[in-house]
């Protein structure tokens, strides 16, 4: 009877194991937090209608000796999943990956936020001064704005906000070598971080991406002759959240590090991320003639080697 009694229910375990966990329904993603046990795992499949028994569930993976090897991800369960298949994938962390994207041009608030927001990470950054942040990164920088590279960061659930900002630091840092390895010669700069400060300012810039090397080239032959730069995105940001949508006189006139109308050379720190895109522009220039430039409204821009052009140009396209 013991015998024929264990050989049932060794029986009723492995069809368990091996029977789908859904049945004819969409797929599922399962979460498991970090420091998440076995036990706790067994309930939360229970609790979702996945598996009838957690005791089940735990004794399975006993057996299997994968009780203590199970880790935290997203985990997708299809139809035809069982439960030994999913233990196999927990015990691999074989998990689902998220991501986040970095925007050109956003500012480190923007970045942030959008850190703050993703639920899937673990937030080690939240509050953290900035300066923090950067000496927990081995930054040797001492503003975080403009060094972390615009792209999109694949993670696995738990994976701290702070590993994402050390890719991104580094794919920055490595972006800009290599471009001011290949840089032109005669450039007016006196360090990559200038050329990183301006390719912001180019980045912010750009209404359309065809525009942003005559972009940077104004720029450089305004640096080249000592004309200041009178860049609106400088000013906008150094106003900062005092900055309401509408630019005013005052705001141009008024002084401040980032007021490029009324300071020589570049501002103190970059204002955005910039992209390969833009240091590239900086950094290997075209040629071209233009001291100015003026939006026509349509994203692209008009450009000008003179004044009375340009003023002509401002005419037509910001005072109609």
């Amino acid at each position: 009877m013991a015998g024929a009694a264990a050989l049932a229910f060794g029986g009723g375990l492995w069809r368990f194991a091996t029977s789908p966990l859904l049945t004819g329904q969409a797929a599922t993603r399962f979460i498991v937090v970090p420091g998440t046990g076995l036990r706790t795992i067994s309930r939360d499949l229970a609790a979702r209608g996945l598996i009838v028994s957690p005791w089940t569930f735990s004794l399975v993976a006993r057996l299997r000796g994968q009780s203590e090897k199970l880790q935290a991800g997203v985990y997708e369960i299809r139809p035809g999943t069982t439960p030994v298949a999913l233990l196999e994938r927990m015990a691999r962390g074989d998990s689902l990956r998220d991501r986040i994207t970095f925007i050109e041009g956003w500012t480190f608030r923007q970045v942030r936020a959008i850190l703050d927001r993703t639920e899937s990470l673990r937030h080690d950054t939240v509050g953290l001064r900035e300066q923090e942040i950067l000496e927990r990164l081995g930054a040797i920088e001492r503003h975080a704005e403009g060094l972390f590279f615009p792209d999109t960061y694949h993670f696995t659930m738990g994976t701290s906000d702070l590993q994402i900002l050390r890719i991104a630091h580094g794919r920055m840092r490595a972006h800009l070598e290599r471009a001011w390895a290949a840089r032109k010669p005669g450039l007016p700069f006196t360090s990559p971080y200038d050329a990183l400060v301006l390719a912001s300012m180019v980045e912010k810039e750009t209404g359309r991406a065809e525009d942003r090397p005559a972009i940077a080239a104004v720029f450089l032959n305004r640096l080249r002759i000592g004309m200041r730069l009178q860049s609106d995105p400088t000013v906008i940001y150094g106003l900062g959240e005092r900055f309401d949508g509408n630019l005013r006189r005052r705001d141009l006139e008024s002084d401040s590090p980032y007021n490029t109308y009324v300071r020589n050379g570049l501002p103190p720190t970059p204002i955005a991320l910039p992209g390969a895109a833009a240091l590239d522009a900086v950094l290997m220039p075209i040629e071209h003639r233009a001291l100015y430039f003026v939006a026509r409204g349509d994203g692209t821009s008009e450009f000008s080697s003179n004044l009375d052009d340009h003023n002509r140009a401002v005419a037509r396209y910001q005072k109609r």
